[in-house]
């Protein structure tokens, strides 16, 4: 069994409340160094690949760059997401670091709080994280997403003015990014290994949602996740760890993952079968039938 990527919850402090993110109900934990290890030594048989998140924020660990040392002892590389909030010229240092391969930053996130800083100071350091890249000419990714597209163009305004100051910032023409959305997901070239990174709002699984259908979903086939307090579930949906599969606090992951419960999950989705409730009330899995998937 190999997965294109883990997630592993480093903590699930965020300091945001974004309107498009359940509430967070779990008590406030980060993930200890030691613990930490012993997850990636496991996770090291089953993929390449680790993203450092699920519901936190990784960017608020002052040590960031202890947690990206033991991935690269390990050989694993390592996807960071963050609202973009805590990228000071201190923090901003750890994303130099060589077990990293992608940095997401979640533009809309200023959008959706309310906070007292202004886009200019919100995206001040994101950019200067984007120069610094470029000098340095470091090999990772950065992709800024943009997933706010729905059918009423409802961040229009917001939409408008962060193009207009990208577009000003990599020297494209104005109109350059617009012309070029097609209004599903996609990624625009702004500078090398720079990019736009488009997509819909979505869905956040619930048990309390009305739908019921079955599905595929790439949980225990591409990806699962660890939360911050050791369990394991699926995929990076269930940060509620409503689908708790073993705890690697008391068992291995191989245990885990060959449990009754979990070849249920896998033998299920080879069929296009749901077996857990949460699966068949999560909206996401349709995106699979289009080929598309979450990056």
């Amino acid at each position: 069994m190999k997965f294109h990527r883990a997630y592993i919850e480093i903590t699930n402090v965020c300091g945001l409340s974004c309107t498009f993110c359940p509430p967070k109900t779990q008590p406030t934990l980060t993930m200890e160094l030691l613990f930490f290890k012993s997850i990636v030594q496991q996770l090291k048989e089953y993929t390449d690949e680790i993203a450092l998140h699920v519901m936190g924020d990784p960017m608020v660990l002052s040590n960031l760059k202890s947690y990206l040392d033991i991935a690269y002892e390990c050989g694993l590389k390592v996807m960071i997401t963050t609202s973009g909030f805590y990228l000071d010229p201190l923090r901003r240092e750890a994303l130099f670091h060589p077990a990293l391969r992608q940095v997401n930053i979640s533009l809309n996130s200023f959008n959706k709080n309310s906070v007292s800083r202004t886009f200019d100071d919100y995206m001040k350091p994101i950019l200067s994280l984007c120069d610094e890249k470029l000098v340095r000419q470091e090999d990772f990714f950065i992709n800024l997403r943009l997933w706010n597209l729905d059918e009423a163009h409802s961040e229009k305004e917001f939409n408008t003015k962060l193009f207009t100051l990208l577009e000003n910032h990599f020297g494209l023409k104005l109109g350059d990014i617009i012309s070029q959305i097609s209004g599903e997901r996609q990624s625009i070239r702004l500078a090398s290994k720079i990019l736009l990174h488009f997509d819909r709002y979505f869905e956040w699984p619930s048990l309390s949602d009305t739908i019921l259908s079955d599905g595929y979903c790439h949980g225990l086939n591409k990806q699962i996740a660890i939360l911050a307090d050791g369990r394991v579930v699926p995929c990076c949906l269930d940060g509620e760890g409503i689908i708790d599969l073993g705890n690697l606090q008391a068992t291995n992951l191989g245990k885990i993952l060959t449990s009754e419960r979990s070849l249920a999950i896998q033998e299920g989705f080879a069929k296009g079968q749901c077996s857990e409730e949460l699966c068949q009330k999560c909206s996401y899995k349709e995106r699979f039938r289009k080929g598309l998937s979450n990056d």
